[in-house]
C-alpha cells in the first residue's frame, strides 16, 4: 500500500508583481512523516512556499492540497518585534483560538522538547537569539503539527542546542520541511531535496542525503554548461556557414536557410545556467585611515546567570591589530554585550570617539526596513557615486531590479547580503559581527571569512559557527560562561 501523500503542489504559480513569477508550474509531494529539504538561491521563493502551505498567501494557478485535517506547525526565522512586549505564556497563548486550561503544562512540554528552561513570566524581548530560536521551534511544537515547517531554525544555536534539536528531528515521527543553509546539520536528518529553480521558477525533487543530492545538483549544471558550450560551438559554426552561403544563390540559398533554422534550433535548445550556482563575488571591507591607540575598553560586562543578570568586572583593550572572539552558551549575554557597547549604553564599555562602526547585528536592527534599498546603501558611507554603489551591490547579488525594493520585503539573506555591501561602503573603524553568517547561503560563507580575515582593523565577533571562525585569524577569546 502506497504511503500517504500529506502535501501536494500541483502546477502552481504565484508572483508578487505582474508578469514576474516566483513560482511557474511548481510540482512536488510530501508523503506522511517525511523530512525534506527545500532548497534554492536567496530570493528565489522559498519563504513564499512556506507562505503558501500556511494559507498565508494565495496561489495564482494551480493546486495546493493537504491531507484532510492536517495541521500546520512554523518555526520563523526571526522573532516579530511586535512580540517582544510579550511574556513567554502569552506568547504561546496566541497558538490558540482558546487558550486550553493546561497552556503551563503544555508549554513546559515543548520547551523540555527544544531544551529550554524559563520561568514563564519572562519576556520575549529580554531573550538572547539563542534563546529565541528556541522559542520559535516549541511555538512549532505547541500544536503537535503534522506538517512542521522550519526556517533557518538552527540561526544564533549553540552547539548542545543543535545537537538536541537533530536528535528530536531524528524521532520525531511527523512531515518535515526545512529551509537551512547549515549543510551539516540538514545532512543528519533528511532524506531528499525539493529544489526551487531560480531560473525557471520551477521545483525538482531529489531523493538522497543533503550532500549526496548537492553533488547530483553540480553535476547536472555542469553536465548543462558542457552542452552548452558544444551547442555554442555548433552554432557560431552554422551562422558562419549561413553568411558564406546566402551570397551565392540557388541550392546554396536553401542551405543557408536550413543552416538558420538548424542555428535557431540549437539556440532553441540552450539551458539557461542556473543562478542558484552564483556566488558572490570576493570583496574587501576597507578600514578607517588612521586608527591607532585603544579603539575598545570593556571594563564591564553583564552576563545571565539563571536569568539573572550579574556585573563583572574585567579588563579589556582592543587596538588596531587584535581580534575578540566571544564565545559562551545561549542566554549568558553574548549578543547583549554587542548591544550594549555599539549603544553605549553601559557604563565600562567604551569605543573611542569618531570611530565608524560597521556592527552586523543578527536581527538586522541595523537596517531600517521602510527604506528602498538604494538608499540604504547610499546612506552607509559617503563619497560613492551611484556607479560604484550599485557596482559594489551587484558584487553581492543585489541587482538592479532590487534597489526600488524596500529592505523589509528582501529575504533574510538577501538582508544579510545587504548588510555586508553596506560594511563595505561604510569603511569601519571596526567590525563588531553577530552570528555573521545566520540566513547566508553556505557557498558565500567561504568568500565572507575571507574579507572578514582580510579585513586590516579589530574585530569582535560572536559567532556559534566552528568551521566558519577556523577560517578567520582570531587573537583572544572571552569567555562569558568562565567570567
Amino acid at each position: 500500500m502506497a504511503e500517504e501523500v500529506v502535501l501536494r503542489f500541483d502546477n502552481v504559480k504565484f508572483e508578487y508583481l505582474h508578469k514576474k513569477p516566483i513560482l511557474d508550474e511548481a510540482d512536488f509531494s510530501m508523503r506522511k512523516g517525511a523530512k525534506m529539504t527545500l532548497m534554492g538561491q536567496n530570493g528565489a521563493g522559498k519563504s513564499t512556499i512556506f507562505g503558501l502551505i500556511k494559507k498565508e498567501l494565495t496561489p495564482k494557478g494551480g493546486a495546493i492540497s493537504m491531507s484532510k485535517d492536517a495541521t500546520i506547525g512554523a518555526a520563523d526565522q526571526t522573532m516579530a518585534r511586535e512580540l517582544f512586549e510579550l511574556t513567554i505564556e502569552e506568547y504561546f497563548s496566541r497558538a490558540f483560538v482558546e487558550v486550553p486550561g493546561n497552556i503551563k503544562s503544555r508549554i513546559s512540554k515543548v520547551l523540555d522538547a527544544v531544551n529550554f528552561n524559563i520561568p514563564l513570566d519572562r519576556k520575549v524581548g529580554g531573550l538572547s537569539g539563542g534563546q529565541q530560536a528556541r522559542l520559535l521551534l516549541a511555538y512549532a511544537l505547541i500544536s503537535d503539527p503534522d506538517i512542521l515547517l522550519l526556517d533557518e531554525p538552527t540561526n544564533n544555536l549553540d552547539k548542545d542546542g543543535i545537537d538536541h534539536l537533530i536528535t528530536f528531528l531524528v524521532m520525531y515521527d511527523k512531515t518535515v520541511l526545512v529551509i537551512s543553509h547549515d549543510a551539516d546539520f540538514l545532512n543528519c536528518f533528511t532524506e531528499g531535496v525539493i529544489y526551487l529553480n531560480n531560473f525557471t521558477h520551477k521545483t525538482e525533487m531529489y531523493v538522497g542525503d543533503y550532500y549526496s543530492v548537492v553533488e547530483e545538483i553540480s553535476r547536472r549544471v555542469e553536465r548543462e554548461q558542457r552542452e552548452n558550450a558544444q551547442l555554442e560551438k555548433s552554432i557560431q559554426d552554422k551562422k558562419e556557414k549561413v553568411n558564406f552561403f546566402a551570397h551565392k544563390g540557388g541550392k546554396m540559398r536553401k542551405l543557408a536557410k536550413k543552416l538558420k533554422d538548424e542555428a535557431a534550433e540549437a539556440e532553441d535548445s540552450m539551458v539557461d545556467v542556473r543562478q542558484e550556482d552564483k556566488t558572490i563575488r570576493d570583496f574587501d571591507i576597507q578600514v578607517q585611515a588612521d586608527l591607532s591607540g585603544e579603539i575598545v575598553v570593556l571594563k564591564k560586562v553583564k552576563i545571565i546567570k539563571n536569568h539573572e543578570p550579574i556585573v563583572k568586572d574585567i579588563e579589556k583593550v582592543i587596538r588596531k591589530k587584535d581580534r575578540l572572539l566571544i564565545v559562551g552558551p545561549n542566554g549568558i549575554g553574548k549578543s547583549t554585550l554587542l548591544r550594549s557597547l555599539v549603544g553605549g549604553q553601559m557604563e565600562g564599555q567604551t569605543i573611542a570617539a569618531n570611530i565608524r562602526v560597521g556592527y552586523y547585528s543578527q536581527d538586522f536592527s541595523t537596517l531600517d526596513f521602510n527604506e528602498n534599498v538604494f538608499d540604504s546603501l547610499k546612506n552607509a558611507g559617503d563619497g560613492w557615486s551611484e556607479q560604484e554603489i550599485r557596482s559594489v551591490a551587484a558584487g553581492f547579488l543585489i541587482t538592479g531590479d532590487l534597489m526600488g525594493h524596500k529592505v523589509g520585503d528582501l529575504s533574510e539573506g538577501q538582508k544579510g547580503l545587504l548588510a555586508f555591501a553596506r560594511l563595505c561602503l561604510l569603511k569601519p573603524g571596526i567590525l563588531i559581527l553577530d552570528e555573521p553568517t545566520n540566513h547566508i547561503n553556505f557557498r558565500h560563507i567561504p568568500v565572507i571569512a575571507e574579507a572578514i580575515n582580510s579585513y586590516e582593523g579589530p574585530i569582535i565577533m560572536v559567532s556559534h559557527m566552528p568551521e566558519f571562525v577556523k577560517e578567520i585569524r582570531m587573537t583572544e577569546e572571552l569567555d562569558l560562561g568562565k567570567v
